[in-house]
Formats: structure tokens, sequence, C-alpha cells
């Protein structure tokens, strides 16, 4: 399960964010595959890692949002 969201800007910078919820029997080395694939492919860094009791990882990923900027040409 993935869920992206935006946060509002803060101090120049804005963030989009996605979670995903990895079961509790994927081996750390899947875990580290995946994370890794999201990172090289996507530009998603590690924001945050919990394990609950019951053993899934939720995993917070992030990257920047760039925005464009419109530049006009003086002819």
């Amino acid at each position: 399960m993935t869920r992206i969201q935006r946060r509002p800007p803060g101090r120049g910078v804005e963030w989009e964010f996605e979670t995903l919820v990895l079961p509790k029997d994927f081996s750390r080395n899947v875990v580290t595959r995946v994370l890794v694939e999201r990172a090289e492919h996507g530009g998603w860094e590690l924001d945050r890692l919990r394990i609950g009791n019951d053993g899934k990882r939720r995993v917070v990923l992030r990257r920047k949002i760039i925005r464009q900027r419109l530049t006009l040409f003086a002819g």
C-alpha cells in the first residue's frame, strides 16, 4: 500500500511524501532492494522507518518538488 501526499512549503523547499507499508515476511535484503530501487529511479530518500509491534515496516520516503520557472526572452 502506498500513499503520496504533499505538505505545504516550509522555508522555500517543498517535499512530496510517499508512505509504504511492507509486510513482516519481507527479509531485510528485500526491503533494502526496494528502497534502493525507489531512491535510484524515483529520486526518493528515506525520511522515516518504523517497525511496528506486528512486524510491519512503515516507511516514509520524501523527495523535493522542483518547480519550473517561466523564463521570458526579450526579443
